[in-house]
């Protein structure tokens, strides 16, 4: 493993953890009580982590390998994550995952460029 695997593995594993971490304070909070649009939104959430996580740590092994498609679903899934971001920033001002997935963003560009 190249030192880009392996951070997109520690991003890809930030990600799921909280996705998993929020979904489960949610549902033990007063929202996950009773099934509605609030909670529903809220799960979604940290589905949204979750997923991408999971795409990021799917094209691990295709990063090692210099694998077009690793780095295609990589940046899919860092543009998703800053796009969640940046709209619900107002609210909740996720800056580690955000300087996380910009950084591997950039870091992903520069190598496929250079491969």
């Amino acid at each position: 493993m190249n030192s880009l695997s392996i951070f997109t593995l520690a991003v890809g594993l930030w990600l799921l953890v909280n996705g998993i971490l929020h979904d489960l304070f949610v549902l033990r909070s007063e929202y996950g009580k009773q099934y509605n649009r609030d909670l529903l939104r809220l799960l979604m959430d940290g589905h949204i982590m979750i997923t991408c996580g999971l795409m990021l740590l799917i094209s691990v092994s295709g990063i090692s390998g210099n694998a077009s498609w690793a780095y295609y679903i990589s940046g899919a899934a860092c543009i998703s994550i800053l796009i969640y971001c940046a709209m619900i920033f107002p609210f909740l001002k996720s800056v580690v995952t955000i300087l996380l997935n910009a950084g591997l963003l950039v870091f992903l560009v520069i190598n496929f460029l250079n491969r």
